[in-house]
C-alpha cells in the first residue's frame, strides 16, 4: 500500500460529510454553512471525521485570471424566476438564493483552520466543471475554464492543484487534508479523456507533494472498474442504485431536455396545485444552464412537485426494484473493495445510495432509504473498505441533517473497531 499520507494507517476509517461546493454557495446569513465553526460542530456531533469539498482550486489558484472573482466572489444561485421564487428551490445543490458576496480564498483558510483545530479532516475535490461556476453571479469563472482545451483541462487541475497545495504547505495546515481528488467524477466531468492524462498528472502531484494521497473520483464505473487505471493513492467510487427513482425520471422526462409533451401527464399529476406552466416558470441564462449538469426540465419538475406525491409514487414501485436496488449497493461495494485489494489501495465510497431526489422528498430518508444506507455501510465495512459516506443528503443542506440520532449511529457502526 501506499503510504504517501502519514494521517491515514491501517484501521483508522473515515466517515465524509459531502459539503460538496455548497460550503461556500449556501454562506449568506441565516443559510446553512453562514457560520463554519458551528457548522463543523454539527458534523463532528453527527460522527463524522471528513468533511469532502469542492476547494474551487482552478478559481483561487488556476492563474486564468480570476483572481477579482476569487476576492470578491458574488452568489447569485441560479437566477430568479418570473413566476416568483428562485430557480431550483426545490431541488437538492441547487436551491441557492445567493444574494452576498464572499472572499473564497480567505474562507478556504478559514475552514482549514478550524478542521485542523476540532480533529477533523478534509478531502478536497473541485465541482468546477459541473456545477461550481454556475451559482456566481457573473459569468467571468465559467467562461475562464471553459476556454482551456478539453484535452489540457486536467494538465490545468493539476496545476492549480500544485500552487494550491503549496499555499496550504505555506500556511502550516498540510495536516487538514485526508486526500485531493483532481475532479468530481472524472467519468462524467468534461475535462479530457482520463486514461491518457489524469495518472500522469497525478504522479507529477505525487513527486511535489510526497505527504499528501491523490486520487480522482469515478461516478458510473461498474462495467469497467478493472479498467480503471491503478495511479491513484486510494479509490474514490461512487454507488448509487437509482431502481426506483430511475423509473419515475423516466417516466415524467424530468431529465431531459426538449421533450415533446413536457410536462407529460404523470408529472402534471404529480405537481403541486396552482403550478405554474413551463412557458411561466421560465428558464435561467443559458450560461447557467450550461454550467451545469441538470436541465431546465429538471429544474422546473422538482421546483413544482408536490413531494408527498412523489414519494407516493415511489413507494408504490419499490416492491419492483427493492431486491434490484439492494443487490446493486452490495455487488458495487464489493467490486470497489476488490479493486482496492488488487492495487494495494484503500477504497473511498464518496457519494451514495440512492439518487438526486427532489430537496423535500423524503424517500431516502424514509425506511427503505435508511435500511439501503445501513445495508451498504455495513458491507462497505464488512469488505474492508476505508472510507465511506452514510448519505450523499446528510449534510447541513439537506433535511436529512435533522436526524442526529441516525446519522450518529451509522456513523459509529463504520468507525468503531
Amino acid at each position: 500500500m501506499r503510504t504517501h499520507n502519514p494521517q491515514l494507517v491501517a484501521g483508522q476509517r473515515r466517515t465524509l460529510c459531502l459539503w460538496d461546493f455548497s460550503w461556500y454557495t449556501q454562506a449568506g446569513p441565516g443559510q446553512p454553512y453562514a457560520d463554519l465553526d458551528e457548522a463543523l460542530n454539527q458534523t463532528l456531533a453527527r460522527g463524522f471525521t471528513t468533511l469532502r469539498i469542492c476547494a474551487a482550486p482552478l478559481l483561487l489558484y488556476g492563474e486564468l485570471g480570476l483572481d477579482r472573482v476569487a476576492d470578491a466572489l458574488e452568489i447569485a444561485g441560479l437566477g430568479a424566476r418570473k413566476s416568483g421564487g428562485y430557480f431550483g428551490q426545490g431541488t437538492r445543490w441547487y436551491n441557492t438564493p445567493g444574494g452576498f458576496t464572499l472572499n473564497l480564498r480567505d474562507r478556504f483558510f478559514t475552514l482549514l483552520e478550524l478542521a485542523r483545530d476540532k480533529g477533523i479532516t478534509v478531502a478536497l475535490s473541485s465541482w468546477e466543471y459541473q456545477q461550481s461556476t454556475a451559482f456566481a453571479q457573473e459569468d467571468t469563472w465559467y467562461r475562464g475554464i471553459s476556454t482551456i482545451p478539453i484535452d489540457s483541462r486536467l494538465q490545468v487541475l493539476g496545476h492549480a492543484w500544485d500552487r494550491l497545495l503549496r499555499a496550504v504547505h505555506e500556511a502550516g495546515l498540510d495536516d487538514a487534508i485526508e486526500f485531493i481528488e483532481i475532479h468530481n467524477e472524472v467519468d462524467f466531468s468534461p475535462v479530457g479523456a482520463w486514461p491518457k492524462a489524469g495518472p500522469p498528472v497525478l504522479e507529477s502531484l505525487r513527486q511535489t507533494h510526497p505527504n499528501h494521497r491523490f486520487t480522482a473520483s469515478f461516478g458510473k464505473v461498474w462495467a469497467h472498474l478493472w479498467e480503471v487505471e491503478p495511479a491513484m493513492d486510494c479509490g474514490q467510487f461512487h454507488v448509487y442504485a437509482y431502481g426506483v427513482l430511475d423509473a419515475i425520471q423516466q417516466a415524467t422526462d424530468i431529465r431531459g431536455h426538449a421533450c415533446a409533451d413536457f410536462p407529460n401527464p404523470l408529472l402534471r399529476s404529480l405537481q403541486c396545485p396552482g403550478a405554474p406552466t413551463f412557458e411561466e416558470y421560465g428558464r435561467p441564462e443559458p450560461w447557467k444552464l450550461e454550467a451545469t449538469v441538470v436541465t431546465d426540465q429538471m429544474l422546473y419538475g422538482y421546483d413544482t412537485v408536490d413531494p408527498q406525491a412523489w414519494d407516493a409514487w415511489l413507494d408504490a414501485h419499490l416492491d419492483e426494484y427493492h431486491n434490484s436496488m439492494t443487490t446493486a449497493v452490495e455487488t458495487r461495494v464489493c467490486q470497489a473493495a476488490s479493486w482496492g485489494k488488487q492495487h494495494n489501495v484503500p477504497v473511498a465510497i464518496g457519494e451514495g445510495w440512492i439518487g438526486y431526489t427532489p430537496l423535500h422528498g423524503g424517500f431516502e430518508d424514509g425506511d427503505f432509504g435508511r435500511f439501503l444506507v445501513e445495508r451498504g455501510v455495513d458491507v462497505a465495512r464488512a469488505a474492508g473498505i476505508w472510507a465511506v459516506t452514510p448519505s450523499s443528503n446528510a449534510a447541513p443542506h439537506h433535511p436529512l441533517w435533522s436526524n442526529v440520532a441516525w446519522l450518529e449511529s451509522v456513523n459509529h457502526s463504520f468507525l468503531q473497531e
